[in-house]
């Protein structure tokens, strides 16, 4: 075994075999071509990063160094190289005869060091090495070109292959790197069996805002934990924010937890207190070091404009829905959806390099909504946001980045513009494909009529090279398209559900409602708005039946069957049941058939139906929920907030689906779109009342807008 691949297997113990062995065999068989060990660097530093990926740049760089100084030993004195690469000197002429007389004599333990027989054993099969030099030269096409191997990340059952250039790397590493522009080329996604992306490329130019679409369960969400888990490699001084998780609750009041954010002002403030007290406690005339240290603190402080932060924390919050007085509250007080809402606030005031968001409008009431959408307006660094929310991605969004066939790509202008490029793309595209099967037919014809005729036989050999040259004829593909289908149901005639003057309330001193007269029928498609905490879900209950009225009757028809989607529907489905048992745990005795069709009119096919509920996506759950609520063929629904998680085909297929319907409908809901398609009557719950707004959603925004410009 060469020297040079003892050191390298003792350097790098997991190295493939081959692969050692080639760099062996060409280090030994050296002609000069290392005139320096950046050029060793050059030739083998990527097989030996991939060797090891926990070994930096300077660590591969330190490594050949000391490889090419046992080169260069080699070449230096002709006769070979010890093991630390340092050259012997003769202290006396050696005969080479004698020696090699001696070495025929003596074992190879006492042979001499000058003068080795090469064992011819250590020589690289040459099929093996064929197949390495294969393996490697794949991976050195395109020298500027380096590979992150494969990482188990968030969430489980994902990891991520992605290809970065060496020369970022570089940057990034030495820290020459100023650009905010994040490049990511050629990512290969997978979950478990499932590939999500394939060699798909992610660019976000700084300060621009993106909207990120595409169907349920084709990976967005996953797409932003591997950016947030540090999975995808983005340059080291780019902060980035995930908006996930929910504030974990305390005793810290909520203004607080959002100064908290910023780090650098708290370390300054804690800082300033720490200098004053020693002041305090030293003697008249003070430590002049330690007054020097305060005036840089307090140049800092003003630096970063340290007392307008409580005053644009406060702002946040408003906007976000909490009063001045829920500002002051300990967070363990709030629910989990105002821990969100908490969570966004922290985000928003921080304003990291690059900012994530999946779904935000989920969790707000729709003041809240147009409030973020005016905020988010001036954002100031890069954003990415997934939302179904079309009205909200055409106020915030700057350009739309559309998951469709495991690529990523990139459109102008907001999603309304996305919407129309995109139809005109993929018209021209099929006309293109229609133009291009058409030559080809015609190509064919020609070749099908001549083939046996002799003298055409110099033509149709013509036509056949033309055929196979053509580039590949590739269909259009076009997303399916999405339909629900709610069962059809018993017509019952008048006023199917009434309240009559009810008053209901959880604590006396705060009444939700106040003589409240409602009522719905067959025919009804009701959505009810209002700000969060006013008693929307309340409301629901009282209809329900769920809640008894304090005082006021509840009128419901003997044959009415009710359907209630909650929004918190999805998170009591059993995650470690599939779909088809799900509902044969719910609803037993029927058959396996009658399960996968009503699966299946909601969009749970194949083997969908038969994955476990907590692989399936955000959306496909819901789907599954509305499956759940369906068996037992209900002829009046009440939706709690039932757009959550759904894209916007299926939130088009759902409004299509509630119209079709021959029950009554009433719902809760922010998604401006879904309000418009559905909506016959709009109902306000506001200071204890129901009212019913004659202008609709245009009206209510009318007022929501008014209620902001005059905060």
């Amino acid at each position: 075994m060469s020297p040079y691949r003892d050191f390298i297997l003792e350097t790098f113990p997991n190295i493939d075999d081959e692969i050692s062995s080639y760099i062996g065999s060409m280090l030994e068989d050296d002609t000069g071509e290392f005139e320096t060990s950046d050029d060793l660097y050059d030739a083998i530093g990527v097989m030996l990063q991939q060797a090891d990926e926990d070994k930096s740049e300077e660590d591969i760089k330190d490594i050949c160094d000391r490889l090419y100084l046992l080169l260069h030993s080699k070449s230096s004195n002709g006769c070979g190289a010890s093991s630390n690469g340092l050259r012997k000197v003769l202290d006396a002429p050696v005969q080479m005869s004698a020696l090699v007389n001696e070495m025929e004599n003596t074992s190879t333990e006492d042979s001499s060091i000058w003068l080795v027989r090469r064992d011819t054993s250590s020589i690289v099969d040459k099929q093996k090495l064929d197949k390495a030099n294969k393996k490697i030269q794949k991976k050195l096409d395109g020298k500027q070109q380096t590979t992150i191997k494969k990482v188990e990340s968030v969430p489980e059952m994902a990891s991520v292959n992605q290809q970065i250039n060496r020369r970022d790397a570089k940057m990034d590493s030495s820290g020459s790197n100023k650009s905010y522009d994040i490049r990511l080329e050629n990512i290969d996604v997978t979950y478990g069996d499932l590939e999500l992306l394939k060699e798909a490329n992610l660019n976000l130019a700084f300060g621009r805002r993106y909207g990120f679409t595409g169907r349920n369960g084709l990976g967005k969400t996953t797409l932003l934990k591997m950016i947030s888990s540090g999975a995808l490699k983005i340059p080291s001084h780019i902060t980035v924010l995930h908006v996930e998780q929910e504030v974990d609750g305390d005793d810290t009041p909520a203004l607080q937890s959002v100064l908290e954010c910023d780090t650098k002002r708290e370390n300054l403030l804690k800082k300033e207190k720490e200098i004053n007290a020693q002041l305090n406690s030293s003697s008249p005339g003070g430590d002049n070091t330690l007054s020097t240290q305060l005036q840089e603190v307090y140049k800092q402080l003003e630096a970063i404009e340290s007392d307008k932060a409580p005053a644009r924390a406060a702002m946040i919050l408003n906007g976000l829905g909490y009063t001045r007085a829920d500002q002051q509250r300990p967070t363990r007080e709030f629910s989990g959806g105002w821990r969100m809402r908490l969570a966004l606030a922290r985000a928003l005031f921080s304003r990291p390099d690059l900012l994530l968001l999946d779904e935000p409008t989920n969790m707000l009431d729709m003041k809240a909504i147009v409030w973020l959408e005016n905020y988010l307006q001036d954002w100031p660094t890069t954003m990415l946001v997934v939302s179904h929310d079309r009205q909200f991605l055409n106020a915030v969004s700057t350009d739309i980045i559309h998951l469709f066939n495991k690529q990523l790509d990139n459109y102008k202008g907001d999603y309304e513009a996305f919407h129309k490029t995109r139809a005109e793309r993929m018209k021209n595209q099929q006309k293109e494909y229609e133009a291009q099967k058409q030559y080809r037919d015609h190509i064919q014809v020609f070749i099908d009529r001549f083939r046996y005729n002799a003298n055409r036989a110099s033509q149709v050999q013509s036509k056949i090279k033309l055929l196979e040259k053509l580039p590949v004829l590739k269909a259009i593909e076009k997303e399916t398209d999405v339909i629900l289908k709610f069962p059809e149901c018993d017509k019952l005639n008048a006023s199917v559900l009434q309240l009559d003057d009810v008053v209901f309330y959880y604590d006396q001193s705060k009444v939700l409602f106040d003589k409240c007269c409602v009522n719905a029928n067959m025919e009804s498609r009701i959505c009810i708005v209002g700000d969060n905490g006013a008693g929307k879900t309340t409301l629901l209950k009282l209809l329900l039946g769920e809640r008894e009225p304090i005082s006021g009757y509840r009128h419901a028809h003997r044959q009415l069957r009710i359907g209630y989607f909650s929004q918190h529907h999805v998170d009591q489905l059993e995650m470690d049941l599939n779909s088809v048992q799900l509902l044969a745990s719910r609803f037993p005795g029927q058959t396996q058939e009658i399960y996968r069709g009503k699966l299946g009119s909601f969009g749970i096919t194949g083997d969908l139906a038969l994955r476990p509920v907590s692989s399936l996506s955000g959306g496909q759950k819901s789907r599954v929920a509305f499956a759940v609520m369906s068996m037992t063929n209900p002829n009046f629904f009440i939706l709690d907030e039932p757009t959550n998680h759904l894209d916007m085909e299926t939130i088009e297929a759902l409004g299509d689906a509630l119209n079709r319907f021959n029950g009554g409908v009433i719902l809760v809901s922010h998604d401006e779109r879904l309000i418009r398609h559905i909506c016959k009557e709009l109902w306000v719950v506001t200071g204890g009342k129901v009212l019913s707004l004659d202008g609709g959603i245009d009206e209510y925004k009318v007022q929501v807008q008014r209620e902001l410009e005059s905060n």
